[in-house]
């Protein structure tokens, strides 16, 4: 008969949601990032809300099929590109790791509207660039629409989370590194 310690159970569980964090251990090609970008842009035109965010934003970051899985221990990665005046310019990650009550798997496609001049600059210039005070993050509920109001317009920077699949409890870009990649 073999007895289970509750060190053993606790050393278990870590390392199955230590092997969850290398998600995307392989990086997508150009090509792969363009399509499943395109693919994402046409999801998130259909958000309420988001088309006008769009159009008012002086550039966007769109990250698609953002992976995200964990036991205790998560992690997250995804791929994605950042628009400005409309066109593509450059190629970014988003990577985060977090500890605590966590479980499950979740895929999701994330965006970013830059509303200032500053507010690009600076996520142009950083050398990773991670979410925190200064971005208000709005997510819309079930992706029904962006509760977009006259507070949250005058964010420096408003993100949202659409179209997601899977089970992970709790959806946040805080602390999100976002990082430029060269493709």
């Amino acid at each position: 008969m073999t007895v289970i310690t509750r060190r053993t159970m606790l050393t278990g569980i870590a390392g199955l949601g230590a092997c969850s964090l290398p998600l995307a251990a392989s990086a997508y090609t150009k090509a792969e990032i363009d399509s499943n970008v395109s693919a994402a842009l046409e999801e998130l035109r259909k958000v309420n809300g988001a088309p006008d965010l769009m159009s008012r934003a002086l550039g966007y970051l769109v990250m698609a099929d953002v992976k995200k899985a964990g036991l205790l221990v998560g992690g997250e990665y995804g791929e994605g590109t950042l628009f400005v005046g409309g066109a593509p310019t450059d190629y970014y990650s988003v990577a985060a790791a977090s500890f605590g009550l966590q479980a499950g798997i979740q895929r999701s496609n994330q965006a970013l509207f830059f509303m200032t001049e500053k507010a690009l600059k600076d996520f142009r210039t950083a050398d990773g660039w991670t979410a925190g005070a200064d971005a208000e993050i709005t997510i819309p509920d079930n992706g029904v629409g962006v509760n977009v109001s006259t507070h949250t317009q005058n964010k420096p920077v408003i993100g949202i989370i659409f179209g997601r699949e899977g089970l992970m409890a709790g959806a946040s870009l805080e602390g999100a590194k976002f990082s430029r990649i060269y493709r």
